[in-house]
């Protein structure tokens, strides 16, 4: 194909569709190497962290998995509810990867303990190297390359004093390359503006000048994209009088809610886009049972120099770029789509572990060729050692499934699938063994840190040696089902518990309110997946045969 051909197959096939990283994918860091983009989103406390995807057109993205799969890298063990890895930033410059990330150990009273840390690597699938260990003086720090060769860190000042602004600005300081290590001062460069809690730098040059780009206004409804710019990498900054570049804030009649915590790209022809995060709410300013995704915006410059988006709103159809090829189908994703039947000897690209690393001693795929037997951890409640495989929740309407083989030695030992958010809020279709050794297939449900046993849900599975588990979400709707036939052609499902409310596996309602403190938001998004539990240590186990995820719309 020409390049006039490409051009004009994009303009006249497939646009850039919002968001592009469905479910929870949030704070995108976008870089483009060559004709490739990778986008970066964080993770919190799954594994592995800092998730990757990859596109050549920004309209289809495909899955990488994560740059952070081993606790060389991270240590997540302990991490608090939406705790660990936030805001990677991912740049590419003097021929390796750059990865910067912050992991956050407190999230509570106005203190964060963010440790930052840096790998590089010469592709994006690694080998990453060992990590540079740099300042804790707040989140969600970025690198600026610049021209002269210099390497510059950027990140929000916390401020944690009673009293003072939490979020104090925005500071830079110059990391030497060949050290490993910060030199020279810290210099503050923005205070923000009367939107207030200034977080998310990316720094770019153009044209003569230095743009600061950050997010403003909280993470929920009054998100925004601010940009302030200055003749000198040191400032002063001034910000652009016309307002936020990007925001949702007063429009609730957006399908795109919390638009903010933007990065950009220029394309090969010259270009510019936003990648930014945003949230789809189930009901005006309502709950994001799918967290926040990220979405892609085309900028346009003005006469003056300053970036703007059509409107200064999140679009839900985009442009794609000039001289790109788009594919006259989308593709189905494996995000959206796919049946897992454990035959590669490691977890695909769309499958998370919880709190530590999916390692053999846990994660096994080779003791039973084409099974995934997992060995069961701790508790539901547990920060340290939980057993628990799981993959985002994508669409409003989706099923997951999975085939098991479990024989629980007694009530301590648990296996089967779960609709997850954190520790407090959860579901949990599981067999279990009665006090008289009878296996039992019943439903466990976590709502705000109080668990229960749901009533009139308990089903006697002796003799069954494998049984089909099922969950549904269907907008708000959640329900659980059962096969004990699950190779059947057609197998007969039956349906267990009651309709459950999906919207409590969601930041909205995991959101806790403290008198006097800023209130502490859920940051990830909803999960289905593979759990097991052995609370007594005794080495129970559990097979899962396949494991089937897929999207109804």
């Amino acid at each position: 194909m020409t390049s006039t051909e490409a051009t004009t197959a994009t303009l006249t096939g497939r646009a850039i569709q919002n968001p592009v990283l469905t479910g929870f994918h949030p704070d995108p860091s976008i870089v483009r190497v060559g004709s490739d983009y990778y986008i970066a989103t964080s993770t919190f406390e799954w594994y592995p962290g800092v998730r990757l995807h990859h596109s050549t057109n920004l309209v289809d993205w495909e899955p990488l998995g994560g740059a952070l799969g081993e606790k060389r890298l991270l240590d997540l063990t302990g991490a608090g509810d939406s705790g660990g890895v936030w805001a990677p930033s991912l740049t590419y410059a003097h021929g390796e990867f750059h990865l910067l990330y912050t992991d956050v150990a407190t999230f509570a009273g106005g203190y964060w303990d963010p440790q930052n840390y840096l790998v590089t690597a010469p592709r994006i699938d690694g080998p990453w190297s060992d990590p540079v260990v740099l300042h804790g003086r707040g989140f969600d720090a970025s690198l600026f390359h610049d021209e002269d060769g210099s390497t510059w860190m950027l990140s929000m000042v916390a401020d944690a004093r009673p009293g003072h602004n939490r979020f104090a600005g925005i500071s830079i300081q110059r990391y030497d390359r060949a050290a490993r290590k910060l030199t020279g001062d810290e210099h503050m460069i923005f205070k923000g503006t009367a939107a207030e809690l200034t977080e998310a730098p990316n720094l770019y040059r153009k044209d003569g000048w230095y743009y600061l780009v950050t997010a403003e206004g909280g993470t929920s409804w009054e998100h925004q994209v601010t940009v302030a710019r200055s003749r000198d990498i040191l400032g002063p900054y001034e910000a652009d009088p016309a307002g936020p570049l990007l925001t949702s804030a007063g429009r609730p009649d957006l399908t795109l809610q919390k638009a903010g915590h933007g990065s950009l790209v220029e394309t090969p022809a010259g270009q510019w886009y936003l990648a930014h995060l945003v949230g789809r709410p189930y009901s005006p300013l309502g709950r994001c049972v799918l967290g926040r995704e990220s979405a892609i915006q085309e900028v346009t410059w003005t006469e003056q120099g300053w970036p703007r988006i059509a409107g200064g709103i999140p679009a839900d159809t985009v442009a794609a770029p000039l001289g790109v090829t788009v594919p006259p189908e989308r593709p189905i994703s494996s995000e959206q789509q796919e049946c897992d039947d454990f035959d590669a000897p490691a977890l695909g690209v769309n499958w998370s572990t919880l709190r530590r690393p999916a390692t053999p001693d846990w994660v096994d795929l080779t003791s039973r060729p084409s099974f995934l037997r997992i060995t069961g951890g701790q508790s539901p409640m547990t920060r340290h050692r939980p057993s628990l495989v799981a993959r985002r929740v994508v669409a409003r309407a989706c099923e997951f499934d999975a085939v098991l083989e479990f024989a629980p030695r007694n009530y301590r030992q648990l296996a089967g699938i779960t609709a997850y958010y954190n520790t407090k809020n959860w579901y949990f279709l599981n067999v279990t063994a009665e006090d008289d050794g009878t296996p039992a297939l019943g439903l466990l449900a976590c709502d705000s840190g109080k668990v229960r046993v749901v009533p009139d849900a308990r089903v006697d599975v002796s003799g069954i040696r494998r049984l089909g588990l099922r969950t549904r979400l269907a907008g708000e709707a959640l329900t659980f089902a059962y096969a004990t036939d699950p190779d059947a052609a057609q197998p007969q499902w039956q349906d267990l518990g009651p309709t459950f409310d999906a919207t409590t596996l969601s930041d909205e309602y995991a959101a806790e309110v403290v008198a006097g403190e800023p209130e502490v938001w859920g940051f990830t998004g909803a999960f289905v997946g593979l759990w097991v539990q052995d609370l007594g240590a005794e080495g129970g186990y559990a097979d899962f045969d396949r494991a089937t995820y897929k999207t109804s719309g």
